[in-house]
C-alpha cells in the first residue's frame, strides 16, 4: 500500500482514502473490484482486502454478479453522511474535479497543485485551505468559473482554477508562476472518467 499522506492521518493509506472518495462520493454507482483497483492504481487483491474491511465495518455493501463482486456505499447508516463529508474535504478534490473537468469542452489536461497536492504527496504541513487547479486548454472562462463554484460547494472549500494554453504549458518558461507549479507536487487529473460513470 502507498504511504498515508498528510490529508487525513486517521487513514492507513492513500489508497484507502482514494477508494473511499470514489465510492462514497458516487453513492448511486456500483464498482467492480477491478475498476476500483485501476482507479486507485493498486492490485485487485489490495482493493479486495480493503473492501472486505469496509463491508464488515458497515461502510460499504457488496454483492456478487456471476464471478464479479460489485461494491457501493451504504447510505442507510449514521456513518455515511459525516464520513462522506470528511472524505470529500480531504480526498474528494481528485475524483470530483476529474469528473467535472472531463465533461468540459476545451480541456486537454488538468492538474492539482499547491498545498493540497503537497499534502496528497505526503508532505507534512497544515491542512490545505483551498484547492488550486491548473487547466491546460481553451475552455470558456465562464464555464470554468461555474465548475469551480459547483465543486467548491461539494468539497466545502474554495477551488481556484488557473487556465493556460497548451503552447504555454509545453514551452519552457521563466514565468514565476509556471516555474513554481512545475517545481512542486503536481497531481494529474484523469479526464477519462469511465470508472466514475
Amino acid at each position: 500500500m502507498k504511504a498515508s499522506p498528510s490529508l487525513l492521518p486517521l487513514l492507513r493509506s492513500r489508497m484507502q482514502g482514494e477508494l473511499l472518495a470514489l465510492v462514497l462520493l458516487h453513492p448511486e454507482r456500483e464498482y467492480s473490484i477491478t475498476e476500483l483497483a485501476e482507479a486507485c492504481g493498486v492490485t485487485p487483491t489490495a482493493v479486495l482486502c480493503e473492501v472486505e474491511r469496509l463491508v464488515v465495518g458497515g461502510i460499504l455493501e457488496d454483492r456478487r454478479v456471476g464471478r464479479s463482486r460489485l461494491v457501493k456505499a451504504r447510505t442507510d447508516t449514521p456513518l455515511y453522511r459525516p464520513l462522506s463529508e470528511v472524505i470529500a474535504v480531504t480526498f474528494g478534490p481528485r475524483p470530483l474535479l476529474a469528473e467535472a473537468l472531463s465533461g468540459l469542452a476545451g480541456v486537454r489536461e488538468a492538474y492539482i497543485y499547491g498545498s493540497w497536492a503537497a499534502r496528497y504527496s505526503g508532505e507534512p504541513g497544515r491542512p490545505p485551505g483551498d484547492v488550486d487547479v491548473l487547466v491546460v486548454g481553451s475552455p470558456a472562462p465562464d464555464a470554468l468559473f461555474d465548475l469551480a463554484g459547483g465543486v467548491s460547494r461539494r468539497l466545502g472549500r474554495e477551488v481556484n482554477v488557473h487556465r493556460i494554453s497548451p503552447a504555454s504549458w509545453a514551452a519552457s518558461s521563466t514565468d514565476p508562476f509556471l516555474v513554481s507549479v512545475r517545481e512542486r507536487p503536481l497531481i494529474p487529473l484523469s479526464l477519462d472518467q469511465e470508472t466514475s460513470r
